[in-house]
């Protein structure tokens, strides 16, 4: 791999038609997507930290944070095939947690997603034509049951599940509302619809079994277990001054609303459904509730919030909040009207926030709503104005830490990169295509669609002070030295000084449009690469071209130049990198199936930076090794437009057609230094023209003088006021003196009862003040007793805290002794086991050798000597000595042990009587068998006998009969003789026969008469009186007699 390293800094950007985009991670932190990465933006200390994409994403459909705030999924693409990353928020950096890739069933991409209350389970949505509803156990990647869920191939925007019940989930879309609920393993429908539904935009649950649904006409309902309970229109009123739009409610609500985020559907995908936009009716994309209410988008640029109405069971609008009119913006009063597609509270419900169709982000303290009752209040730019379509212009600049960028949204935004603040912004009528950055930071160079603009950096304006006729100039550069710029007019280069501001020269060759300029370090060459294929090298000094390379097999994008300008690095469509020099191809270094669409090489000529088609940027080391060495970063979700490094090679630019902009820190793993010095600090200084420091001086001078006016009228005024209040004093004082004289003679007494009177109330008002101190006193000696009960469990707790610190520490004191003893265990069994060891080798070593003395069984002498050999080498001396002194205790125990066993003898020999007396029974019956089984032996034996005496007897006979008949019968004698063979041959095999049945008999009594005797040999066991077996002997005897 590369030793080059891009590590991302900081990204300005939003991607707004992902769905839900934008949440709370805790009070303070918020995700959103910008490019290919998730972002978790922190709101006070303005960091930011990454959460990348899949390798080769993309790009990001959808995202869903669980409950808890541990987890997030994310839905993306990633080879054309879809997949579901859920990641684990708590670690840092954030590492995946499940991948889930692998389906059976029917997916092209998921649109929606939403956890269950307890973070288990995953819900996600296809799109069509296969509409597939999937309720996933995500940890162990199993799917608990998918059902389509609309047939009509219409989009489904939202899906969620019930934030108080796992298996109750809600899919809406156009024309769709459904609620199901999950069980034995499928997803059943609990609701029917009825007659024509409407195009359900955004749903939010609002109770365990309510939920408020909006569509794209501004109607807002409630359904309660799937009916329809409740109905609000919001209409749009144009009155002829230009007030805040009206709302009216048609009913009153009765739902009560938990606070949650709205996750959104897919912007394209509802203007896509849905007309009613050009007639004027408030679409409502998002529904965010909140302890107090909720919140809806209304319309363009407006969002309300609905109160509930204390004591009564329904909603109304309390308050409008609306996106502000942008001064920058080309046409300030359309700049609002931007669709607000995601709404979320924080935790605390402090915050809103709200991410709309044109890639903003904006927020408003909640308090500030109520503090502007009756007027709309306003949003405010969380971050910054960001770029709202595709980015085609980057520049930057040396003296200041300042980056220059234009946009299909027409407007041209400088951005510092140091402070990752927004410097200045302006909106055009026309589109801008490109833009560079003078050295100096001062000036700026833009080609719009209708003319090239040199404009001054001010304060706070961008300013153009000449314009030239170059229509749709793509590609704009300043020199290294600023005092050249470089103009393209399709196939032509216009060359401008930058101090007569006159086109001194035009460069003419491309047969096709130009897509890429680039100056040599010292400002006399000019290299241009357009997509007839062509790469030529331009001399300033004579406009002419010094070398070309034409290919027109490919379609350059981009060239960069090394330092030295000896070679030219050129990408372009044929998926390759060349090296170019001398009008010759030097190399050509395959992309490995992607096209390169920037390149920037480092001032230092080491690091060499390309961008991709797919939004990736890779990193090399230069010289370019012959191997596929280099590290690739999932950077954005569309193909990068430009690359640039700063002047010093510390960060690395990068902007795509997503309309982000990111900024990366770039180093070398190998330790070489790439800094470039800096000679002089970034500039602080800035523009102002002339008109403006009159102007402000004129103000200035104005207001002063005005200042003067006043103080000099304010003093004559006081001076007349002065002179009235002291002619009116006298007159009062005169009067009064009078009217004092003459009251005192009339009204003395009268005065006397008044001061009396007085008195009295006075002194009821003491009285009641006394009672009140008294009451006060009451009052603070309770809490002085309060306080000194207090005190005293203080001092309790503080005894008790410092009995648990000595607890403590006698407890670690304790648990050291006790390791120190378990350290000691170890060690006695690690000894132990190794003895163990040792003996079991020993054993071993015995056995074998005890073997190999059995071979000797037979030869006693040659026995007993290598049983003497034995005895030598495994006994020793010391052995002996402890065995003699161990024989004292080994009597004891043996005398202990033997008087055990015979304790035990004697009861199992009570137990063995017992038994067979028990037993007994059975053991007659068995003896009394095995009688009458040799009874019928020799029954049988006598039956056999008399059944070969009868067959001896017909053989006899026959053979008579047979001698009679043979002088008769004189041919047939042969045949006679072998029938008097064949007899005995046959008797022969009878009597074999007989005779192997009687041994079987013979030994079947054996076994018989053995079993009998082992019974009788059992101690108690008695045969029985009377009853004797015949001999087997005898009866063996007679039958032999009998036979012969």
């Amino acid at each position: 791999m590369s030793t080059v390293v891009a590590q991302s800094l900081h990204v300005f950007g939003l991607r707004a038609h992902v769905a839900n985009n934008i949440f709370f991670f805790d009070e303070q932190i918020i995700i959103y997507p910008s490019g290919n990465h998730c972002v978790k933006y922190n709101l006070d200390q303005k960091w930011q930290n990454f959460i990348p994409g899949s390798d080769k994403s993309q790009g990001m459909l959808a995202l869903s944070i669980s409950p808890n705030r541990r987890y997030l999924a994310i839905s993306e693409m990633v080879q054309e095939k879809p997949t579901i990353t859920i990641y684990e928020l708590s670690s840092i950096p954030c590492r995946k947690r499940k991948v889930l890739n692998n389906f059976d069933f029917q997916v092209q991409k998921f649109v929606s997603m939403a956890f269950s209350p307890d973070s288990k389970y995953l819900l996600t949505q296809t799109s069509p034509p296969e509409s597939n509803l999937v309720y996933w156990l995500w940890e162990k990647q199993k799917v608990m049951a998918v059902i389509r869920t609309d047939t009509q191939n219409n989009p489904v925007y939202q899906v969620s599940i019930n934030p108080q019940d796992n298996t109750q989930v809600c899919a809406t879309g156009n024309g769709l509302f459904k609620l199901l609920r999950f069980a034995e393993g499928t997803l059943k429908q609990t609701n029917f619809q009825r007659g024509e539904s409407p195009n359900y935009l955004a749903h939010a649950w609002v109770s365990d079994d309510r939920i408020i649904v909006g569509t794209d006409t501004g109607r807002l309902f409630l359904f309660e277990s799937g009916d329809q309970r409740w109905e609000t229109n919001i209409t749009i009123k144009e009155p002829t001054s230009s007030k805040s739009l009206e709302v009216i409610h048609k009913s009153e609500s009765l739902i009560e609303f938990p606070s949650s985020s709205s996750p959104v559907p897919s912007f394209e995908q509802i203007v896509a459904a849905t007309d009613h936009d050009h007639l004027g009716l408030p679409q409502v994309f998002a529904i965010a509730a909140y302890s107090k209410g909720f919140a809806c988008s209304a319309g363009k640029g407006r969002v309300l919030l609905f109160e509930k109405v204390e004591d009564k069971d329904f909603y109304r609008e309390s308050r409008e909040i609306r996106i502000p009119t942008d001064p920058q913006s080309n046409d300030p009063s359309q700049s609002d009207k931007q669709d607000v597609l995601c709404l979320c509270f924080s935790p605390s419900e402090e915050t809103l926030v709200a991410s709309t169709s044109k890639n903003q982000i904006y927020s408003i303290t909640m308090s500030l709503t109520e503090i502007s009752k009756g007027e709309p209040a306003h949003f405010e730019y969380l971050l910054y104005p960001l770029h709202c379509a595709s980015i085609t212009g980057l520049a930057t600049c040396i003296r200041k830490p300042l980056i220059a960028t234009c946009s299909l949204d027409r407007s041209v935004r400088i951005w510092n990169y140091e402070s990752n603040t927004l410097e200045l912004f302006k909106e055009y009528q026309e589109e801008a295509y490109t833009v560079s950055l003078h050295p100096s930071g001062h000036y700026v160079v833009v080609g719009f669609a209708d003319k090239l603009r040199l404009m001054n950096l001010l304060s706070d304006d961008i300013r153009p002070f000449k314009e030239y006729s170059v229509r749709r100039c793509k590609e704009c550069s300043f020199s290294n030295g600023g005092h050249l710029f470089a103009a393209v007019n399709g196939n032509v280069i216009h060359i401008f000084t930058t101090t007569s501001l006159e086109n001194i020269t035009n460069l003419k060759g491309h047969t096709g449009k130009i897509r890429s300029v680039v100056w040599n370090s010292d400002d006399s060459k000019l290299i241009s690469a357009g997509t007839d294929g062509a790469v030529y090298e331009w001399n300033l000094a004579t406009g002419k071209r010094e070398t070309e390379c034409v290919l027109k097999s490919c379609s350059y994008n981009s060239i960069a130049v090394s330092p030295d300008a000896k070679i030219i690095f050129a990408v372009g469509s044929d998926q390759t990198l060349k090296e170019i020099s001398d009008s010759l191809i030097l190399r050509e270094i395959s992309a490995y199936d992607v096209i390169y669409t920037a390149i920037t090489i480092s001032h230092s000529g080491r690091m060499m930076f390309v961008g991709t088609s797919m939004g990736t940027i890779r990193t090399m080391k230069y010289p370019l090794p012959l191997q596929k060495e280099f590290n690739e970063y999932q950077a954005h979700a569309g193909p990068i437009t430009k690359i640039l490094l700063t002047f010093d090679d510390q960060f690395l630019l990068t902007v795509a057609e997503d309309g982000c902009l990111f900024t990366w820190k770039v180093f070398d793993k190998d330790g070489r230094g790439i800094k470039r010095e800096r000679e002089v600090g970034f500039a602080e200084e800035v523009l102002v023209t002339k008109t403006d420091m009159e102007e402000k001086a004129q103000v200035m001078l104005e207001l002063k003088m005005r200042v003067e006016e006043l103080k000099m009228e304010n003093e004559y005024q006081l001076r007349l006021k002065d002179m009235n209040y002291s002619e009116k004093i006298k007159e009062l004082t005169d009067k009064f003196t009078q009217e004092m004289e003459s009251l005192q003679t009339k009204n003395q007494e009268k005065r006397i009862y008044d001061l009396k009177k007085k008195n009295q109330e006075l002194e009821k008002f003491k009285f009641v003040f006394d009672y009140k101190i008294k009451e006060l006193k009451k009052q603070i000696e309770a809490r002085e007793n309060e306080i000194k009960v207090m005190k005293e469990q203080i001092r309790e707790m503080e005894a008790e805290l410092e009995r648990f610190h000595k607890q403590n520490t006698q407890l670690e004191l304790n648990i050291t002794e006790l390791l120190q003893k378990l350290r000691a265990t170890d060690q006695e069994l690690r000894k132990e086991q190794q003895k163990e060891r040792d003996l079991e080798a020993l054993v071993r070593r015995f056995k074998t050798d005890l073997h190999n003395c059995v071979a000797y069984i037979q030869e006693p002498r040659l026995l007993k000597e290598k049983i003497r050999g034995l005895f030598e080498k495994y006994v020793q001396q010391a052995d002996m000595v402890e065995i003699a002194g161990l024989n004292s205790d080994l009597q004891q125990e043996y005398a202990r042990q033997r008087e055990h066993l015979e304790r035990n003898l004697a009861t199992l020999k009570k137990k063995v009587v017992k038994e067979s007396e028990l037993h007994r029974t059975d053991y007659v019956r068995i003896m009394q068998e095995n009688v009458s089984l040799i009874k019928e032996i020799n029954e049988l034996r006598r039956e056999l006998k008399l059944t070969r005496s009868q067959v001896y007897n017909l053989e006899s006979a026959l053979k008579v009969s047979k001698k009679m008949r043979r002088p008769q019968e004189v041919p047939e004698t042969a045949p006679s003789k072998d029938m008097a063979t064949i007899s005995p041959t046959m008797r022969l095999n009878e009597q074999e026969e007989t005779g192997r049945i009687i041994e079987m008999q013979r030994l079947e009594i054996r076994r018989l008469r053995d079993q009998i005797q082992e019974q009788e040999q059992v101690p108690g066991f008695h045969t029985i009186a009377g009853v004797r077996l015949p001999s087997l002997i005898d009866s063996e005897v007679d039958f032999e007699v009998h036979t012969k």
